[in-house]
């Protein structure tokens, strides 16, 4: 079965000396060419969200300020990001690169025009989508926060909603919290939020999620993939039709915002684990790579590699 996966060059943008290295975007995409674990007639280009899709999860006056760059310096605080055209744009595209990779995870929308004629073996059968961005988790209704305008996984599943696409889980193993997308859905029954999370980290308000494990400093691999094993049965056991899987680099030993010291063989298990539970019960899985923030970049680009690498091996 062919790979699918969703990106777009625009996601590499100016926001001058900062911890969240855009770049990372591309640099993940040519690796992954340049090794062969995906082709370039594998690659969708994404649309940008429209506003009105935007306006399913947030605010019209909080849309408002995003598109005029009209924000106060405590808007300004809590997303921790410049204002620009070029900005708002690259993160419409983003949030439309995770609403189109669910859309094709569904069977809602087409491959790709140069995919097509490869994808015939593959007729009836769950493909797993990776985006090479996404997992903007800490965006709320009204505001946004943590380097997230907009939270792309929650415009995703409302879309899906609005296809008849009822039950929906997302697995969260960045090292933050996902507080934007446990608030969002707090009274949906229909979304089950599970995040595994370092606890004494940021942020500091954690809204109630489905589930949600606290993981100590330092927790280690074998730790966290004991609490993972003990987790996943849980989630799957929802009976999802679709699952978002944020594969979040920083909880790797080396970050600069976190704290949990897992090695990349204990990332790349972990990866393999969540791939696997949906592989199992044959549900659509969006793959999205969310945070990553070591010491040397190299590391997060290979961190999220090696995350889709297991989810595009057969």
């Amino acid at each position: 079965m062919p790979a699918c996966i969703v990106y777009s060059a625009r996601y590499h943008i100016d926001i001058g000396p900062h911890v969240f290295p855009t770049r990372k975007y591309p640099l993940v995409y040519q690796r992954l060419l340049r090794s062969g674990a995906i082709a370039e007639a594998d690659v969708i280009e994404p649309r940008a969200a429209g506003w009105d899709e935007l306006a399913l999860v947030h605010t019209a006056e909080y849309l408002t300020k995003l598109r005029t760059g009209v924000m106060s310096s405590e808007d300004f605080a809590q997303l921790e990001l410049p204002w620009s055209e070029e900005m708002v744009e690259a993160f419409r595209i983003m949030v439309g690169g995770t609403c189109q990779a669910a859309f094709i995870a569904c069977g809602l929308e087409g491959r790709s025009e140069k995919a097509e004629g490869r994808s015939q073996e593959a007729e009836g059968r769950r493909p797993v989508v990776c985006h090479i961005g996404g997992g903007l988790h800490h965006a709320f209704p009204n505001h946004g926060e943590g380097f997230c305008p907009f939270n792309d996984v929650a415009v995703a599943v409302r879309l899906l909603q609005s296809r008849g696409v009822e039950r929906t889980a997302i697995i969260d193993l960045d090292v933050h919290h996902g507080n934007g997308t446990a608030f969002i859905f707090e009274s949906d029954p229909r979304v089950f939020t599970f995040s595994m999370h370092q606890q004494h980290n940021y942020p500091m308000w954690k809204p109630r999620g489905s589930f949600d494990i606290g993981l100590p400093d330092g927790a280690r691999d074998a730790t966290y993939l004991a609490e993972l094993e003990r987790a996943l049965p849980r989630v799957m056991e929802t009976g999802p039709h679709c699952v978002f899987y944020l594969a979040g680099a920083d909880p790797y030993e080396d970050d600069q915002l976190g704290g949990l010291r897992l090695t990349k063989e204990g990332l790349r298990q972990r990866d393999r684990m969540v791939i696997a539970a949906a592989r199992r019960t044959g549900v659509p899985l969006v793959v999205v790579l969310a945070g990553g923030y070591a010491r040397r970049v190299e590391d997060t680009i290979a961190i999220h590699v090696a995350t889709i690498e297991e989810a595009v091996t057969p």
